[in-house]
């Protein structure tokens, strides 16, 4: 769990390279849901990695879609460049029966660092980001009170920020209203790293 983990996060793995000349692609699968499992199984807070993110020192991400997760995991094993990754993987995901991929979603394509919206709308007014297994609470919401004008993206990777990938898909949309959508508190989330970085795009 990450929170007993901090301070061997904060001198070796955040800033191994700044501080000690050291490239690594070790790669951190925090449990992180509010789910229920108790406050271990929320102590991957976000936010906290994302106050270390500088000078692209390391990847997070935070999966919606098991392919998208395998397809991240191949790209951390196989990159030239060589950074931590930082991988929220909420358990209920494992049983959610939502989240599925097809099988030519494994073998072919790449990590998609943010998926578009797979339904048909019309008329978009609102635009929803989020990140991980809370896409599946909106997208059940939405679809049982049958919203056709609200959109919602998934940001599967929060840092580097995907920022034309994101831009690209926003533009799809040019009179709607963004909201970034989290499960956690305003302050425990990636809230905080979104609502200065999302202005400038």
């Amino acid at each position: 769990f990450a929170d007993g983990a901090q301070t061997i996060v904060d001198e070796f793995i955040s800033s191994g390279e700044a501080k000690w000349g050291q490239r690594s692609a070790v790669t951190l699968l925090l449990p992180h849901g509010y789910e229920g499992q108790g406050p271990d199984h929320s102590s991957g807070r976000p936010e906290r990695f994302l106050q270390m993110c500088a000078e692209n020192n390391m990847t997070v991400a935070i999966c919606s879609s098991p392919a998208n997760y395998f397809h991240l995991l191949r790209r951390q094993a196989l990159s030239p460049v060589r950074r931590p990754l930082i991988a929220f993987t909420p358990k209920s995901l494992l049983r959610l029966k939502s989240a599925v991929s097809q099988l030519d979603d494994f073998t072919s394509g790449t990590f998609a660092p943010v998926l578009p919206d797979p339904t048909e709308l019309s008329d978009v007014r609102r635009v929803l980001i989020c990140s991980g297994k809370v896409y599946y609470d909106l997208a059940a919401a939405r679809a049982k009170d049958e919203h056709k004008d609200v959109a919602i993206l998934r940001l599967e990777q929060i840092y580097p920020l995907p920022t034309e990938a994101l831009q690209a898909e926003l533009a799809k949309y040019p009179n709607a209203e963004v909201v970034w959508v989290q499960e956690e508190p305003a302050n425990q989330g990636g809230y905080p790293f979104i609502a200065l970085n999302l202005p400038e795009i």
